[in-house]
């Protein structure tokens, strides 16, 4: 029953992302509070989406993310988002480590969290000049 979140989740991630390639009605603003809170939803929605991910897989039996310190005593649901922060926002800490399709999974997310940034400064460049 759970693996048919997959889809929705996914559907999720994709159009929060697809938004940064679709022209915005907020046109000749470099530094708004509207371009701030534009981000911060992006950035929010990949998150909570590669965490359900995680936290999804990990309810279905499967290994995909393990905690350094700790032998099975750890909470999936904190240890999934939080991974899932760490690696939008950077490579990680080292501290949870992905594995099996948590590997790959893992380096689609900081992929994405390396080209949002770019992406939405192109965007913005590209919607001052219309």
């Amino acid at each position: 029953m759970i693996i048919f979140l997959l889809p929705i989740v996914l559907f999720c991630i994709f159009m929060s992302i697809r938004t940064l390639f679709i022209p915005n009605t907020i046109k000749g603003k470099l530094v708004s509070v509207d371009n701030f809170f534009y981000l911060c939803t992006v950035y929010l929605t990949v998150i909570i989406g590669f965490g359900l991910i995680y936290l999804i897989l990990q309810l279905m039996g499967m290994a995909v993310l393990a905690e350094a310190n700790h032998e099975n005593r750890y909470n999936i649901f904190e240890t999934s988002f939080y991974f899932s922060a760490m690696m939008l926002f950077s490579v990680g800490n080292g501290d949870v480590i992905p594995l099996g399709m948590g590997r790959m999974i893992a380096a689609s997310e900081a992929l994405i969290g390396y080209t949002l940034p770019a992406a939405f400064v192109a965007k913005v460049m590209f919607d001052r000049e219309k």
